[in-house]
């Protein structure tokens, strides 16, 4: 259970800190204002929160798997929202990234 319940935070910690970040994105660069851009500022915030909740004590540890699941995350959240085609070297670079997920946070200690 405890496993299920890390990647169920780092799903959440990936749509909280991805998501804030297209906000802001969407604000600044498209133009779209500061609405977007406080909106993306609170949602960055609560990625910070949600990564506090992982069972494991270790910011170091989380933080660093938490990076893959951000590059995983990050090209799926451009294929859904922005229409953003993948080559084969992003899903051969995101399943390694995924790959370290596992060895850093799921490995026998």
């Amino acid at each position: 259970m405890t496993v299920v319940r890390s990647l169920l935070l780092f799903a959440l910690a990936a749509l909280a800190e991805i998501g804030g970040a297209w906000l802001v994105w969407q604000g600044v660069r498209e133009h779209r204002g500061l609405l977007w851009i406080g909106a993306g500022v609170v949602s960055l915030g609560l990625y910070g929160f949600v990564a506090t909740l992982q069972p494991d004590a270790h910011f170091g540890r989380i933080l660093a798997a938490y990076g893959g699941i951000f590059v995983a995350g990050s090209l799926a959240w451009g294929v859904v929202v922005d229409k953003f085609q993948p080559d084969r070297w992003d899903y051969v670079g995101a399943a390694i990234c995924l790959v370290g997920v596992a060895v850093i946070m799921y490995a026998p200690r």
